[in-house]
């Protein structure tokens, strides 16, 4: 016989396909698996060993009996030949230790999956090499889907891509001790199986089995759509693949229907009987569900997954081993081995408890390490905390400072006394006083020589803080100016020259404070309201006005301590969290369609109490156009119903002056009800105003319902709230009443955190969440604080983390990945 060179590609081929279909000796298009590699182990080899020669023709005589071996038999089979072939194209004197092959695609029950990856790779692949280069993934052919579908391009990218859930197909039950909503593994003798088209709809296949333990029976069902699947021989070849008697597992969702229990779609694989599969990816373990998208099934990224596995040997964990024992977390390749297929329960939430603290943690530390430096870098001018200035406003004001306001206004002021740059947001209620301590901070820069400019998202609100403030400062003899695009060419060029000499000490504005212009003397604080309302390119323009200016930002939009330190990691967050005494509770209450003449008549009531009121639209659709119709239609209805009293009309089509002319109107109860969408939402004060009736009050987020609510309940009187409901929807209903219950809006946000998740409490991509793979603001609070607390000590400790190269690197992939950019930028 003429000595050979065997084709290594298509020996490699066919072991790594008889693995994956669960060694059934699989049929080709001329031979049986065996009879394959039989045929090729009988031909000499041209070079090799004499002991390698004896091993090949050892193998083919092995080879022989493949047919008549059981599935744990051919599993080791196949394992020594694919050993035997790696030891021959090296060209090693001594044999190889089975290693974990690429044929053994799925895993032994009995051990964890992340042990048993594919070594798909000629040597281990680092996190860096290319996904398309895994043999496991050329062989699958699915890199493509990958990038273009997932932007998932290295090993990195995948072990990285982790579940968004876990189904738990490792508890396995009896038959009949099935509960509904359950996720279980049963294990059972086939009774009978069947498979033919439905009757009902000719391109659906059922699927029908009969499963039975010594507890009891039950009917799967498995349905596939799809001329592909209703052809016959194919139908007939299925239902062979489960011949009665031979010993299968099933896992699923347990649902019960009138007929008993049954498992919603589920996993079924053979354990014993022809084609049974010893190993499962599936049955019997904690199986990873991952984010999808058109294109890409849930199996493409298991088996991408369980090709980059071997890489997590080459990880180093960045994180110092002192914080993970003090925090009692695992290592990082356990973590993601374990979080990918983990081997139990225990070991999934020790691997989530530590990838979560990594998010938190790299962010909290990229966020405390871009202000320190920001903080070396820059240097502002010291502002004097008190004055004559300071002492008279607190004279003329007509009331003391609450405890909250007191503490927030020293937190202030400290931080204005130094040269480091200030970049303190102040969040409280509606109503808590934020303006008044802003009025400190301005005072201090003006008495300290230097100029101050307050920007407001709109000109509503604008114009509310400039005649607040006028009817302070004209007592204190300052002079005080508003900018905004209403504002007249003459008015507007007079405020220019006066910022311009200094005689200006302040300017409140919109948009318009970032006109190139706007030019200040000498600008020493910039004050920003509704800052997430704002791009940070408009904040930034405002800030080039001045020589690193100290920066104060106020939000009347509350959000947990947890969300804040999330948001505003590189800021101080101070918290007014007290209301002025007097201020009575709104009442609130939920109504529904058939109680709105209740709502009508407190209408009346208290109109003619000499009271006014709000009457709130929701956004219909993303159309102007639509929202002003509804509006229209709303104003012209009560109208009709309220003929003895004016009613008004506010929209965003309105032009400044309109809007301006709308609220005078009403601030002067010459209006008594005002029919408005949510520009009325801020920025509006009107203590005679008593109710505040929402319509579709299901439509709005809970903090957006606080903020409105907002509006009345400013004076002494009594005030209501009326949450008019068009649906009976259980769960508007509990959102609902979390309003009816609290006045406390850092309460109401949380609550509207747990039910809508911050991306939509906030708005996705301008609010600045980050974009957590893992890590939920809401059920995470507890690691959120622990990372955050481990990110000081390591930054006080070092704040350029000098000799932690790994570590550096590692925080500017994930800052960049989180914030989407450097965290000096």
């Amino acid at each position: 016989m003429t000595a050979w060179e065997p084709n290594w590609e298509r020996l490699y081929k066919a072991l790594s396909v008889e693995a994956e279909r669960g060694f059934v000796d699989l049929m080709g298009k001329q031979y049986h698996f065996s009879e394959f590699v039989m045929l090729e182990l009988s031909k000499p080899l041209a070079t090799g060993t004499l002991e390698q020669q004896r091993r090949w023709r050892d193998m083919a005589i092995a080879f022989s009996e493949y047919p008549h071996c059981n599935p744990e038999e051919r599993r080791n089979l196949t394992i020594a030949a694919r050993n035997l072939f790696d030891n021959l194209q090296n060209r090693q004197e001594t044999p190889q230790e089975p290693p974990q092959s690429e044929i053994t695609s799925k895993t032994p029950k009995t051990a964890p999956i992340a042990a048993q990856a594919p070594s798909s790779y000629a040597s281990k692949p680092s996190l860096n090499t290319p996904l398309r280069e895994l043999a496991e993934i050329q062989r699958r052919r699915i890199a493509k889907p990958l990038e273009e579908r997932l932007g998932l391009y290295t090993v990195r990218d995948v072990l990285f891509y982790y579940p968004r859930d876990h189904i738990d197909y490792a508890r396995q039950v009896n038959i009949g001790q099935l509960v509904a909503g359950e996720t279980v593994t049963l294990v059972g003798t086939v009774k009978r199986s069947n498979c033919f088209t439905s009757p009902k709809n000719k391109k659906l296949t059922i699927f029908e089995l009969i499963l039975r333990d010594r507890t009891g029976q039950i009917k799967l069902n498995r349905f596939f759509g799809g001329a592909n699947f209703t052809n016959r021989g194919w139908q007939e070849r299925l239902k062979r693949q489960y011949p009665e008697g031979s010993v299968i597992a099933a896992s699923g969702l347990v649902k019960q229907n009138k007929y008993g229990f049954t498992l919603d779609n589920p996993e079924i694989e053979i354990l014993d009987g022809p084609g049974a599969a010893i190993e499962s990816i599936k049955i019997g373990r904690i199986l990873p569900v991952y984010p999808l998208v058109e294109g890409v099934t849930a199996d493409v990224v298991r088996h991408a997954v369980l090709a980059a596995l071997p890489a997590t040997e080459s990880i180093t964990d960045p994180l110092p081993a002192v914080l993970k024992r003090q925090y009692g977390l695992i290592g990082l390749k356990d973590a993601i081995a374990q979080i990918h297929f983990p081997s139990d329960r225990d070991s999934l939430t020790h691997a989530r408890r530590r990838l979560v603290f990594d998010e938190f943690f790299y962010l909290q530390l990229g966020f405390l390490q871009r202000r320190a430096q920001l903080k070396k870098a820059e240097k502002s001018a010291v502002l004097v905390p008190s004055g004559e200035l300071s002492e008279q406003f607190k004279r003329i004001l007509p009331f003391s400072l609450t405890n909250a306001q007191q503490r927030v206004v020293g937190e202030i002021l400290q931080d204005l006394n130094s040269e480091t740059p200030m970049n303190r947001l102040v969040q409280g209620d509606v109503g808590s006083g934020k303006t008044v301590v802003g009025v400190y901070a301005i005072l201090a820069a003006i008495q300290s020589g230097y100029q101050a400019a307050l920007m407001a998202p709109t000109e509503v609100l604008a114009e509310q803080h400039y005649r607040k403030l006028v009817t302070w400062f004209n007592l204190l003899h300052l002079p005080v100016e508003l900018l905004t695009g209403s504002t007249k060419a003459a008015k507007r060029r007079e405020i220019h020259a006066q910022l311009e000499t200094g005689e200006l000490p302040l300017l409140v504005g919109t948009h318009a404070l970032i006109q190139d212009k706007v030019k200040f003397r000498q600008l020493g604080l910039v004050v920003i309201d509704e800052q997430h309302r704002f791009g940070v390119e408009q904040r930034a323009r405002l800030l080039d006005k001045g020589r690193s200016p100290h920066v104060l930002t106020m939000t009347a939009t509350p959000i947990p301590r947890t969300l804040a330190l999330t948001l505003h990691g590189d800021l101080d967050v101070s918290q007014i969290d007290e209301l002025p005494p007097g201020r009575q509770p709104i009442q609130t209450t939920a109504l529904n369609g058939k109680q709105r003449r209740q709502a009508y008549d407190l209408i009346r009531r208290e109109i003619a109490q000499g009271r006014q009121v709000y009457v709130i639209l929701p956004m219909i659709e993303e159309s102007e156009k639509m929202d002003l119709r509804a509006a229209t239609q709303e104003y012209e209805r009560l109208q009709e119903i309220f003929p003895e009293f004016k009613v008004g009309l506010l929209h965003g089509r309105m032009s400044s002056a309109e809007k301006e002319d709308v609220l005078k109107q009403f601030r002067d109860n010459e209006t008594q009800i005002i029919v408005s969408t949510t520009v009325i939402e801020v920025g509006v004060d009107v203590p005679n105003a008593t109710v505040m009736l929402i319509e579709n009050a299901e439509r709005f987020g809970l903090s957006q319902l606080h903020q409105l609510r907002g509006r009345v309940g400013r004076g002494s009187h009594q005030s209501y709230c009326l949450l008019m409901s068009g649906t009976n929807n259980p769960d508007a209903k509990q959102r609902l009443a979390v309003l009816e219950q609290s006045q406390d809006g850092f309460f109401i946000s949380e609550m509207d955190l747990r039910f809508r998740g911050p991306g939509e409490v906030l708005g996705r991509r301008q609010s600045g969440v980050a974009d957590f793979a893992l890590a939920s603001l809401v059920e995470d609070q507890e690691v959120l604080n622990l990372a955050r607390e481990a990110a000081e000590k390591l930054i006080f400790a070092d704040e350029s983390l000098g000799g932690m190269s790994s570590l550096k690197k590692e925080l500017e992939i994930r800052y960049q990945k989180l914030m989407g950019g450097s965290i000096l930028t």
